[in-house]
């Protein structure tokens, strides 16, 4: 039978649901960078190593996660992992004052927000729609992502604010505000899990699957070597890098508001959620150019890469008495693009023409190099921001720069490789 469209864009909105709370805690230094920072007791470039553990766990689990997601219906694996993900949550809140703790944690996310999480959650979005629209699908999911995201955000960023007496507040102000803004994020985890227990609608997964391919067949082992020798496969994992690499990075913004320009720190919160979340609402825009305008994800991406070299060079000559309120509105800007471009960036394994059958276990092993910025760039950047101070932010902006025109070069290449091949099909080797 097929999935109706009311089904259909269901599925998505509990699909941005999931995914608009499960990263809550792992990334929750892009709006409350500061918050972590004085409540733990830690300097930027330990908040840095945080994300690095947890993208050096995630090495581990992505390509048997992946596998094991090809096999197994995603409405279980979704929930139990949301409700792990809770439960780090709340354990956090009652000890940030221990740094070692906190990389345990950070590891534990691994296994709740990698684990089977992430290639059911991509599988189940790649499924839902078409070939043809697949533009729109990652485009909407994202949407519905930064919808969630914001409002998940936006409620922990109140509980944040509450603890304050004033504009800045105490270090004990700003640690009891943290401690609410964690717990708030844990409860709604809890209630995306529910979403998935009680509303999410199974997915035939076979029939969809052999619709396209011929047969029902998902994974094997050969599948995992087919995929490393597809040359499309890494050119898509380096897409990733870097489409990724710019999608954490604008949370940068965040301190660079605060510490250079100086925004208060509920001003920066509020921009930072709208830039790294509430921008994501724009990922639909970006489906659509793929599948209306560019017809091909690849030649969007390569598009976007060189709008973002330029917003991120006229960030380096802002004038420094520019008004706080227009630098603020700027920093959207890198926001936006980012967050259209980034929409997209999985949508390259559908233009490369890998098989459906193995979605989750190709995204495993892309996802290896695709989430490397975590493990490379905060520490980096971390330490630029504490040993440079204001200049440390125009080194990120080089940084951004380079790595946009190498971004905007591979996506040509794949293009025009992409564009010589034959279909690539390991379910049938």
């Amino acid at each position: 039978m097929e999935m109706t469209k009311a089904r259909k864009y269901l599925n998505i909105l509990i699909l941005g649901a999931v995914g608009g709370t499960a990263f809550f805690l792992p990334y929750i230094r892009y709006f409350l960078f500061d918050g972590q920072l004085i409540s733990m007791g830690i300097t930027a470039a330990q908040s840095g190593f945080l994300l690095t553990i947890h993208t050096i766990v995630n090495i581990i689990f992505y390509i048997p996660g992946g596998a094991l997601a090809d096999r197994i219906n995603p409405k279980k694996a979704l929930g139990i992992s949301l409700l792990g993900t809770a439960f780090l949550s709340f354990l956090y809140a009652f000890t940030l004052d221990s740094f070692a703790m906190g990389l345990i944690i950070w590891a534990g996310l691994s296994v709740t927000t990698v684990g089977v999480f992430w290639g059911s959650l991509m599988k189940a979005v790649r499924i839902i729609g078409t070939e043809e629209e697949q533009g729109l699908m990652y485009g909407l999911y994202y949407g519905a992502q930064g919808l969630f995201a914001t409002i998940v955000r936006a409620l922990a960023l109140v509980a944040y604010n509450s603890a304050y007496s004033g504009a800045y507040g105490t270090n004990a102000e700003v640690t009891t505000g943290f401690f609410r803004a964690v717990l708030t994020g844990g409860a709604m985890t809890i209630i995306a899990a529910l979403l998935v227990f009680f509303f999410f609608l199974k997915v035939d997964y076979k029939t969809a699957i052999a619709k396209v391919t011929g047969n029902e067949k998902s994974f094997g082992i050969k599948s995992i070597f087919g995929l490393l020798k597809n040359p499309m496969v890494l050119l898509c994992a380096i897409i990733g890098f870097i489409a990724y690499g710019f999608f954490t990075s604008v949370s940068y913004f965040t301190p660079y508001l605060s510490e250079v320009r100086g925004v208060s720190a509920v001003d920066t919160g509020i921009f930072g959620i709208i830039r790294s979340y509430g921008t994501l609402m724009l990922a639909p825009v970006g489906g659509l150019l793929v599948d209306k305008v560019f017809k091909s994800a690849s030649n969007f991406i390569l598009a976007t890469m060189l709008i973002l070299v330029g917003l991120f060079g006229i960030a380096m000559v802002l004038p420094s008495g520019m008004n706080q309120t227009l630098v603020s509105l700027f920093t959207l800007l890198p926001g936006i693009v980012t967050m259209m471009m980034y929409g997209q960036a999985f949508v390259t394994i559908s233009e490369a023409k890998l098989s459906r059958a193995i979605t989750a276990t190709a995204i495993g092993v892309i996802s290896i190099v695709a989430f490397l910025p975590d493990a490379i760039y905060h520490p980096l950047f971390g330490n630029w921001i504490d040993t440079l101070g204001a200049e440390g932010y125009n080194r990120i902006f080089i940084f951004l720069i380079i790595s946009g025109i190498i971004g905007a070069v591979v996506s040509l290449i794949f293009n025009i490789t992409n564009n010589k091949r034959l279909r690539y099909d390991y379910t049938k080797e």
